[in-house]
Formats: C-alpha cells, sequence, structure tokens
C-alpha cells in the first residue's frame, strides 16, 4: 500500500514506524532523518492544501495520514479528498473540534457529553467574572490551536489573567475559562470513519516540564500505557458517554469526522469529564500505544478512512509501553537548538527500546543535531510497567545532548500503584 504520512514529530515517526512494520511503501512529508530511514522523505508545507494534494496525486497514494492539527485545520484532507484519495483525517470542519475550544464546547454541550463547565470571553473583563465564579485553581485556555501549549492551570489569578490577556491580544482572540477538574487524567484515542467508532488504548500523558508536574505546560514530556488503575470499561464508558455521541452530533451537522478523535479525560469525583479534544493522534500518546498495536496500522487507517471501521478488530499485545521525551535546553521558553546528538544506535540497543526524532536535524556536516523544543521521544517495552520504565531509561541514559532536560518519574506513581480513582468514576 502506498502511503503519504503528512508531518515530521515524533508521532509521526511513531506512525511510520508502525506502517513500515505493516510492510507500507511509505513517504513522508516533510518527515525528519528518523522517518527517513523508514521510507522516503519529501520537502513540503504541510499546510498548503494544494501542495498535499498534488504530492498525493504524484505518488498515486493509496492512502494519506494528515498526522499533525494544523493541517487538518487548514483542509488539508478536504483537498486530498477531492481529488479522490482516501484520507486518515477530519475535513477542516469536523476538525475545528481541536480548532476552537469554543465549538468544542457547543459541541459537547449538544450531544449531552459530560465536561467541565466553562465561560467563553472576548475580554479581560469577561475574562476577571469567569475566574472568580470558578476560583481557584484556575484553568484558562486558548480559543484556537497553540500546540498543546495553550493551556494554564494556576492559583494565581494574576497569572490566570496574564495569559488570558496575551491571548485575546491576537486577531480574534477568544479563550475558555473553565471549571477545575480533579482526579486523575486518561488519553484515549478513537478511531472514527464517520459513523462506527472504535477505541484504541488508553494511556496517560505528562504535560509539565519538571518531576512531580511542576513547572509550566509543555506538548508533553512523556507517556504510558496501559493504565492498570482506570476502571476496566473505561473504553467502553468513553465511546458510549463522548465519542459516539460526539462523532454523531457532526455527522447530523453534515461534517462527518472521519480520522482520530483524541478524548483527554479526567476521572473525577463526580464522574467523567472531557478535559479537551483533539483531531489526530497525540504525542506522546501515540509513541506508546502504537508500541502495544499487534493489528497492521496501514489496513486499520484506510478502514477507517474507507468506512469500514465496523470491519475491523483491534489486537494488543500483552505488557506496557513508556516513552520519555528528550527535549532542548530552555524548553519550553527559549529553546536552544543546535546541540549535537549522540549515543542513539547505543539507545536502540536495549532490548526492547527504540528512539523516535522529533525535533531534529542534520547539520551542514551530516550530523545529527537538535532542531526543536522536544528533540527524541526513547521507547522502552516490557512485560510489567516497571519493566518498560527501566528499559526506556536504561536506553535514555545512553543519550547525549548537552543541556537536554527529561523528566525522571514518567510512570513513576503507577508504577508504585499510587493512582487513585475517586469511587464516582469506578
Amino acid at each position: 500500500m502506498k502511503i503519504l504520512l503528512i508531518g515530521s514529530g515524533a508521532r509521526e515517526h511513531a506512525l511510520a514506524r508502525s506502517l513500515a512494520q505493516a510492510g507500507a511503501d511509505l513517504v513522508v512529508a516533510p518527515g525528519n532523518p528518523g522517518t527517513a530511514a523508514l521510507g522516503e522523505n519529501r520537502a513540503l508545507v504541510a499546510t498548503d492544501p494544494d501542495a498535499v494534494a498534488a504530492l498525493a496525486q504524484e505518488l498515486a497514494a493509496d492512502l494519506v495520514v494528515v498526522g499533525p492539527e494544523a493541517p487538518l485545520v487548514a483542509g488539508v484532507a478536504d483537498a486530498v479528498r477531492a481529488v479522490g484519495i482516501p484520507v486518515f483525517g477530519p475535513d477542516a470542519a469536523a476538525a475545528r473540534l481541536e480548532g476552537s475550544k469554543a465549538f468544542a464546547k457547543e459541541i459537547m454541550a449538544a450531544a449531552g457529553v459530560p465536561t467541565a463547565l466553562a465561560h467563553v470571553c472576548t475580554t479581560l473583563d469577561e475574562v476577571a467574572e469567569a475566574l472568580d465564579a470558578f476560583g481557584a485553581p484556575h484553568v484558562v485556555k486558548d480559543d484556537g490551536l497553540a500546540a498543546g501549549k495553550g493551556v494554564v492551570v494556576t492559583d494565581s489569578r494574576e497569572e490566570a489573567l496574564a495569559h488570558a490577556a496575551e491571548c485575546l491580544a491576537k486577531v480574534g482572540g477568544a479563550v475558555v475559562v473553565e471549571e477545575f477538574l480533579d482526579g486523575p487524567e486518561v488519553s484515549l484515542f478513537c478511531l472514527s470513519d464517520g459513523v462506527t467508532v472504535l477505541p484504541l488504548a488508553p494511556a496517560q500523558d505528562f504535560k509539565r516540564i519538571y518531576d512531580g508536574d511542576a513547572g509550566p505546560n509543555t506538548g508533553g514530556m512523556g507517556a504510558y500505557s496501559p493504565l492498570d488503575w482506570a476502571p476496566e470499561d473505561i473504553a467502553e464508558q468513553v465511546v458510549t458517554r463522548v465519542a459516539q455521541p460526539t462523532i454523531d452530533e457532526l455527522a447530523r451537522r453534515g461534517a462527518p469526522f472521519v480520522g482520530l478523535l483524541y478524548c483527554g479525560l479526567a476521572l473525577t469525583s463526580r464522574g467523567l469529564r472531557v478535559i479537551e479534544f483533539n483531531a489526530r493522534f497525540g504525542d506522546p500518546e501515540t509513541q506508546v500505544v502504537l508500541a502495544r498495536l499487534d493489528t497492521p496500522l496501514d489496513e486499520v487507517l484506510l478502514a477507517a478512512a474507507t468506512g469500514r471501521l465496523d470491519q475491523v478488530a483491534l489486537h494488543w499485545r500483552d505488557g506496557a509501553a513508556v516513552t520519555v521525551v528528550v527535549a532542548a535546553p530552555g524548553y519550553p521558553a527559549a529553546v536552544e537548538t543546535g546541540g549535537a546528538l549522540t549515543g542513539l544506535d547505543e539507545a536502540e540497543a536495549v532490548p526492547g527500546a527504540w528512539v523516535l526524532h522529533a525535533g531534529t536535524a542534520l547539520d551542514d556536516g551530516g550530523a545529527l543535531v537538535a532542531s526543536g523544543g522536544r528533540v527524541l521521544s526513547v521507547v522502552g517495552t516490557g512485560a510489567t510497567l516497571a519493566d518498560a520504565r527501566t528499559t526506556a531509561y536504561e536506553a535514555l541514559a545512553r543519550i547525549g545532548l548537552p543541556g537536554g532536560q527529561h523528566r525522571t518519574d514518567i510512570a513513576a506513581s503507577a508504577e508504585r500503584g499510587e493512582v487513585r480513582v475517586p469511587d464516582a468514576t469506578v
């Protein structure tokens, strides 16, 4: 199967790895040095719908898989479908679920999906009123795309207002102020062909930069799967109460969602609640979810893109997976790029481990260097979560990046059996 994969991060490297293992003939655009070892990289502006559609036609692609959110919101999937090529990824109208948090709240309200109470604000006075109404901790979200870093959760009213002011300063700026949700978080990916919904295995990610969930939010510093502490029927709950009603509501509005609905959830003392929706695979959760998927990924994504998801049964490998992100110095604020990367081959020599590229590039001399904030995802697998953690961190210890940073506590609480779910969600 000829597949064109759009994107350049660790999520796309994880997708490329699984697609290549399934035997796909792969082109990644624009790709990264890691994906170049799995197929052909092609230079491309990923947010240019016409350019993506033209490349798909040139390649005679059987399927186009869109990884990041920005191309989806820009209408890349629309353009490719218009030339008759199947696409895994929603049209721009359905991708608004991620492109606008206010729109996502509107859809959830219409579909009866449980989520946090929220106010959509377009002025600082409205923000101040909403903050006072909900009280601390304050949750303020940029309404538009922010690469996973548009959310501030803080006890400081001043910090919340400052973040809101920054978001509102954008053209057409708006923010969503929400009540704070207690309880552990779960990421559940749901495949959709516009009608049928098929859940993948749940995962948990770690958004803050430092150990102990300290410091600012990032695009994600690590993840693990499975979640032994979550209710056994969590996937069924999410499909029934969240994903299927959302997909049905979008179809009712004439915007069928074909692709990956990312359900970011909190298991609270008042029950299951949606924190956010994304319209694509999450990063870094994809790295661990795909590490456990045994069903060939190319067949699954093509079935979703062509309305045949009801014919798919997913099979999962036993054991666990953990991924730890290596970030550049200064991330997530003033990122320092250009640092030399070493030890990747040694890391991948650890049994059950592999390294996925995110922000990497080759310098003029052909040496691998850091080129972005999140540089690598180091994946470890094992029979147990403890084994997977040990593998991931053993591999990571062999990688060098001057000034690089990573969290040392990914999945540690789960390994120790310390994650607790309020009784209301069981």
